[in-house]
């Protein structure tokens, strides 16, 4: 894969046995992500300053700032520790735009990275994927505008919004279907300097790949959302926010594999499995509230 991109930034983890729950930040500037240059790393300083939850871990024999580590020797952890996982509802189109732009919390318990594996619990019913580009915000920010709102982007990463479609027509706050744990797989980098205007976004479901969009398709645009977002909330470096899904899925069954893919980001790739907890949820009431 080819990217006219300036850099791309990871949280990883060593393989080493004395790993423990390290994760460092490494960065890639190879413009060919496939050749043998972007599969080596640069050690460096976290790029979320402000952010206790993403300073990284202490600097040892190996992985100090400025070390290179071959891709083999790590894996990719979900590009941040956020603390808010934002999306944006019925953001296709000009149906989208037609309607005023409204958002929904994630938890960022939800978050997961590339390879682990999205758990359903019994008795969740329709599980789809959703592939979304999705803003990594750099600083703290509030009261952004149009013309500053590119400051907040530290860069792009893929997002799969995995939604438990039946709950959400029984939960309107959407928490159930949007926030089980593992519902939010990120990664599996952060791409800098991607302007986010008409990439291909698209999923293959079980190697079948579904009809593909594009991010031109979304009813509100990247520099959008940030304006809404921090007109009424202020956001922190590392913070993850989902723009939307305009292309096809495919429902979830443990077993399957899913892979979401943006342009210019490249894929990301999660297993699903019969969630190893919990019981049947009771019989929903009559009534919502």
């Amino acid at each position: 894969m080819i990217a006219t991109t300036s850099r791309r930034i990871a949280r990883i983890r060593p393989l080493s046995r004395d790993s423990g729950a390290e994760h460092f930040f490494v960065a890639n500037d190879a413009p060919d992500f496939d050749s043998e240059a972007g599969r080596v790393w640069t050690v460096i300083n976290s790029p979320f300053p402000g952010s206790p939850a993403n300073a990284g871990s202490a600097p040892r024999r190996g992985w100090e700032t400025g070390d290179t580590v071959e891709e083999g020797s790590f894996i990719f952890l979900a590009p941040s520790v956020p603390a808010n996982v934002l999306g944006m509802a019925h953001n296709t189109g000009q149906a989208g735009r037609d309607l005023p732009p409204q958002a929904f919390h994630k938890a960022a318990t939800s978050v997961v990275g590339p390879g682990d594996a999205i758990e359903l619990g019994p008795g969740v019913g329709r599980v789809d994927p959703e592939a979304e580009l999705t803003i990594v915000v750099g600083s703290k920010v509030r009261g952004l505008t149009l013309s500053n709102a590119r400051t907040a982007v530290l860069g792009f990463t893929i997002g799969n919004d995995v939604s438990a479609r039946d709950l959400q027509q029984s939960d309107e706050l959407w928490i159930s279907a949007k926030s089980q744990d593992t519902f939010t797989p990120a990664g599996p980098w952060i791409v800098t300097g991607l302007d986010g205007a008409g990439l291909a976004i698209g999923i293959k479901h079980n190697g079948a790949e579904l009809k593909a969009a594009s991010s031109a398709d979304l009813g509100w645009g990247v520099d959008e959302i940030l304006v809404y977002l921090t007109s009424f909330m202020t956001l922190h470096p590392g913070d993850l926010v989902l723009t939307g899904f305009p292309a096809e899925c495919a429902g979830l069954v443990a077993g399957d594999t899913v892979t979401c893919h943006i342009e210019g980001i490249g894929q990301l790739t999660n297993p699903v499995v019969a969630a190893p907890w919990g019981q049947p949820r009771p019989p929903l009431p009559d009534h919502t509230f």
